[in-house]
């Protein structure tokens, strides 16, 4: 069989840089200390051909490198996510020539004040890690066009009554009956996009407010949506993030069913009339869509960079 002519190749897209950077900043302007926790990943996209096909590095602007300006950076302070992203893509595309953009994205760990006897609003310097969901952040940079990205992950939600599912087709492989009362729950992960005016921002405040009312309108929604699927419920909840934030474009979920079954106690002589239930872990539903304004530009491309559904 003959061998085919490397002439007949040719690189393809790529993009290359130090994922995870952990990063924790204590903020001590005042007594009062301030405490931010990030995961950062910086990826740069460029001519890199010639370290890929030649084994040439004079463009590789080297992962320690990258993972060094995020730590230098953060002594001038982090600010929001977005705002953070924002610089270091503003620094690496500024300074080489050959980096035309690149991804930068970072995942934010939330610490809250431990209160004490002494301090019931919370003591000044000692925090307590949270469990619930992490706030999520993406700069994509292609030329001159920057995409800001937000959101969250793990958000886990449960609703225990207002629900149902009922009227989908049948056929011999259907077993699951109709349920006109069940409990909701599922894990959100979920990504908005602002419009890209909003990408030329460096305003800490804006990305944070912004932020808390779109997760107070998503959590709103799926508390007051009567739900009939857990699409119809993704729906509303995007619906409300876009009526809440103007700025924002797009909003993409993923939504694990999270299946609760009622537990058979009838072997036991007992009844169960709603009120005990097993969650199972997999398989498990998993719903997935976008919602968007009408007249929202697409971001296709956007979206692919950042890998998943969200």
């Amino acid at each position: 069989m003959p061998v085919p002519s490397s002439a007949a190749y040719r690189l393809g897209p790529n993009q290359y840089g130090k994922a995870e950077v952990r990063l924790v900043r204590v903020d001590r302007v005042s007594p009062r200390h301030v405490l931010t926790d990030l995961s950062v990943t910086s990826q740069l996209v460029g001519d890199f051909a010639g370290a890929h096909v030649e084994g040439d590095n004079s463009h590789v602007v080297a992962t320690d490198t990258q993972k060094n300006t995020v730590y230098a950076f953060a002594r001038d302070g982090v600010g929001a996510a977005e705002t953070f992203l924002l610089r270091l893509a503003d620094h690496f595309t500024g300074t080489f020539a050959w980096v035309s953009g690149g991804r930068w994205t970072a995942e934010q760990y939330a610490w809250s004040r431990i209160p004490t006897a002494s301090r019931p609003q919370g003591h000044d310097h000692a925090f307590s890690r949270d469990g619930g969901e992490t706030r999520t952040a993406a700069v994509v940079r292609d030329g001159d066009a920057t995409t800001v990205l937000a959101g969250l992950k793990d958000l886990v939600v449960l609703k225990s009554t207002g629900s149902e599912f009922v009227g989908f087709p049948r056929d011999s492989y259907t077993t699951l009956p109709e349920e006109t009362d069940r409990i909701l729950a599922t894990s959100v992960t979920a990504r908005w996009r602002y419009a890209t005016a909003v990408a030329g921002s460096y305003d800490d405040e804006a990305y944070d407010v912004a932020y808390a009312a779109a997760r107070t309108a998503m959590l709103d929604a799926f508390a007051s949506t009567h739900s009939k699927a857990l699409q119809q419920t993704l729906y509303a909840m995007g619906s409300a993030v876009l009526d809440a934030v103007p700025e924002v474009v797009e909003v993409r979920f993923s939504m694990p069913n999270k299946h609760h079954f009622l537990v058979d106690l009838a072997p036991f002589g007992l009844e169960n009339p709603g009120e005990v239930f097993y969650a199972a872990d997999r398989p498990y539903g998993l719903i997935e869509a976008a919602v968007l304004r009408e007249d929202a530009e697409p971001a296709d491309a956007v979206w692919a960079s950042v890998g998943g559904f969200c």
